[in-house]
């Protein structure tokens, strides 16, 4: 494992070492157990998009792994103002040792990777967000104990995190169903990576017939950052597509619902079932920062 590109780079045994490196540090910072994997080392957060939990999840992990945390926004960089993203890759990798980079275009990861000679790290792009999928993995587990035997259900747009969910969640064992419209469908891609697992993948336009006997239902906003011109359409392309009491009751009666916020309430998730699972939901929020110091140490340490 040299990056963190996308879900479909890694196989499921890197997905198990990372989560279980995950619980550890979760552990030692819980117990008060210094984990200074990272004394000395400088990660470079790139930050196209803005967001929240990426940047106070990285800063924190950081510091807390003994390394310094260089914010660069679209401001401080060239990148976008004439310079070729290769040769930012190659400055960068002789200052610092690592890049995690929140973006746009997938390609802009890629190329990162492609050209520099220090780990890349995808904080979030259009096409996934393996950050988010593995801190959702890690509360999963949490939880449930295992992922044998269970099914998540994901309701709502087929974006970058319907995308990673579906590889993750298949590739460590679990059956995947999906319910989105079908203009909204993840790419080829990914349905085509999902249809090696047979009958343990499902997608259907029905919420109802996904949310049947689901163990985790999952759901995110209906407009993305960037689609905001698009959420009219989007309100009634994705009407009925909500997480509530009656789509509940298709699922197990111990279902766990995640979301990785913000949250729109009563839009993709009623208030009444958001509040009801505000104890899951927000520990896997604190999760992305357990989740990410264990791939900064597993790509940065050495």
């Amino acid at each position: 494992m040299k990056h963190l590109l996308k879900m479909l780079d890694l196989s499921s045994e890197e997905i198990i070492d990372i989560l279980n490196l995950a619980d550890q540090l979760k552990y030692e910072l819980k117990h008060g157990i210094p984990h200074p994997h990272l004394k000395g080392k400088t990660l470079g957060m790139i930050f196209q998009k803005a967001s929240t939990r990426t940047r106070v999840s990285f800063e924190t992990g950081m510091y807390q792994l003994g390394g310094y945390p260089l914010f660069l926004s679209s401001n401080d960089l060239q990148i976008g103002r004439g310079e070729p993203v290769q040769d930012t890759a190659r400055v960068l990798s002789r200052y610092i040792d690592g890049i995690m980079i929140r973006t746009f275009e997938q390609k802009e990861v890629e190329d990162l990777a492609q050209y520099g000679s220090i780990p890349i790290i995808n904080g979030l792009t259009d096409f996934c967000h393996p950050c988010q999928v593995l801190a959702d993995l890690m509360t999963i587990r949490e939880f449930k104990g295992s992922f044998d035997g269970l099914k998540m259900c994901f309701i709502g747009d087929g974006n970058n995190m319907a995308n990673s969910l579906i590889v993750g969640c298949l590739k460590v064992g679990m059956s995947v169903s999906i319910a989105c419209p079908e203009d909204y469908q993840p790419p080829v891609e990914i349905l085509e990576f999902a249809a090696k697992y047979g009958d343990k993948f499902e997608m259907t336009d029905t919420p109802m017939v996904a949310a049947k006997d689901a163990d985790v239902l999952i759901t995110d906003v209906w407009a993305s950052m960037g689609q905001e011109g698009e959420a009219e359409k989007r309100k009634k392309a994705f009407a009925g597509y909500q997480i509530n009491d009656e789509l509940m009751a298709q699922a197990h009666s111990d279902a766990m619902v995640l979301h990785c916020l913000p949250a729109h309430r009563e839009e993709e998730i009623t208030e009444k079932v958001f509040e009801a699972h505000a104890n899951e939901i927000f520990e896997e929020a604190e999760n992305r920062l357990h989740a990410q110091k264990a791939v900064m140490v597993k790509l940065m340490a050495n």
